[in-house]
């Protein structure tokens, strides 16, 4: 533990200690008040000419969920000009009922883009997490090149990947799945790093004396023991990257983020809310789910 915390203390270098903390905080609060300032100097810090009127309206709309509508809306509603001629009219509560029939799909996509898209991360970071786990003594180029990988990777938004590959893969599913790996790849592999590098390294020693190769380490030593630590991580990332996978719709992805943008684009807050309440719904019962299967792990 002592040498452990060398370690650590060599690394962080002069920001170790108290007096490197507080080094930190000053630096932090440097870098608040020059975002701060320069956005004032640019005037960009400005609210609008009406915020509060324009909050109470909007905040009016997402009140009523578009939803409600197959109890309560009009069953002969009509569009008529300003002079009074009748454009047209629709049953609310039919037109809200073949809505919902659709949210519900796009909500299935939702869920096929982030679970296949957190597979396929978690399947690309494994090799690369092994390689630039420090404890398991990669040659360097390895280590490095993979390390590369991982933080380009986790660098990039996922909006970023799919709005190249939708390009390269054309509309659909495809490129929300591809663009949600990818992105998730890099962060999978820094948490499955860090969890090989917290093993107790006599396990991996005593395999490796008894002329075990490098697979047989991590089949033997490393993969029981961290086996936990992966499906939480899994189980963490797969949870966000249902967030992440609604504002794929944005460019072309289908699923909650099609819905989004077309309820914004023609200001129906009602029905947001309702794909938002669809989202919401969403999050709370995947952690629930996931912290019982944490919980059934440890």
């Amino acid at each position: 533990m002592r040498l452990a915390s060398a370690l650590n203390n060599r690394a962080l270098g002069p920001f170790s200690g108290r007096l490197g903390f507080l080094g930190l905080a000053l630096i932090y609060l440097v870098l608040i008040a020059a975002c701060l300032g320069s956005l004032a100097q640019e005037g960009e810090l400005s609210l609008g000419r009406s915020p509060i009127a324009n909050l109470l309206k909007t905040a009016g709309e997402f009140a009523r969920p578009s939803f409600l509508d197959v109890w309560f809306g009009n069953p002969n509603l009509e569009y008529r000009s300003d002079d009074g001629t009748l454009l047209r009219s629709e049953n609310r509560q039919t037109v809200e009922m073949d809505y919902l029939a659709g949210l519900g799909r796009a909500t299935w996509t939702t869920i096929r883009i982030a679970t296949l898209g957190s597979l396929l991360g978690a399947l690309l970071a494994l090799p690369l997490a092994v390689m630039t786990a420090r404890n398991l003594a990669a040659p360097k180029p390895l280590a490095w090149l993979a390390k590369g990988v991982l933080d380009v990777a986790r660098s990039i938004h996922t909006l970023v990947f799919g709005l190249v590959l939708v390009g390269i893969v054309g509309l659909g599913p495809t490129a929300g799945i591809l663009a949600i790996g990818l992105h998730s790849m890099g962060t999978y592999g820094k948490l499955f790093a860090e969890a090989i590098e917290s093993l107790d390294m006599a396990a991996i020693d005593a395999v490796r004396s008894v002329g075990a190769g490098p697979v047989q380490v991590f089949f033997n030593a490393v993969w029981p023991s961290v086996l936990p630590q992966f499906v939480s991580s899994h189980l963490y990332i797969w949870e966000f990257n249902i967030r992440d996978s609604t504002i794929l719709g944005l460019i072309g992805a289908g699923g909650l983020g099609l819905l989004i943008t077309e309820a914004t684009s023609l200001f129906q807050w009602g029905r947001l809310s309702t794909v938002l309440l669809v989202v919401i719904a969403l999050v709370v019962s995947f952690d629930a789910l996931s912290r019982r299967i944490r919980m059934a792990l440890a």
